[in-house]
């Protein structure tokens, strides 16, 4: 009666086991909920529209505080903006294009399984 009570022991083992491991990939290809989802694209929008700003307002610092210790016109300010803007919308185009290529990625991951 032994023998009889250790296999059943290891059948137990076994199958609580599995059941661990078919829990973890129900969780694991569960679907996401639709409000993760938006908040995750409306981060990404907020991020890309700080990206942008943040080089407007550098390059308008920048530019104000380099026409304020030479005594110009606002050349420099002009300039600078401009230079700003040409600097937070590579960002920004940076981000998107880092953004697209995790997507494909995990668009790639979800079609091999």
């Amino acid at each position: 009666m032994g023998a009889f009570e250790v296999s059943t022991r290891n059948e137990n083992d076994q199958l609580s086991e599995l059941d661990k491991r078919i829990k973890a990939v129900k969780t694991a290809h569960a679907p996401k909920d639709h409000m993760d989802e938006h908040y995750s694209q409306a981060q990404l929008a907020w991020r890309m529209v700080i990206e942008l700003v943040a080089g407007l307002g550098l390059g308008f610092g920048i530019g104000y505080g380099l026409d304020w210790a030479f005594g110009t016109l606002p050349i420099f300010m002009v300039l600078f903006t401009f230079m700003g803007l040409a600097a937070g919308v590579k960002t920004m185009l940076r981000s998107a294009q880092d953004i697209q290529r995790a997507q494909s990625g995990q668009t790639d991951k979800d079609e091999g399984t």
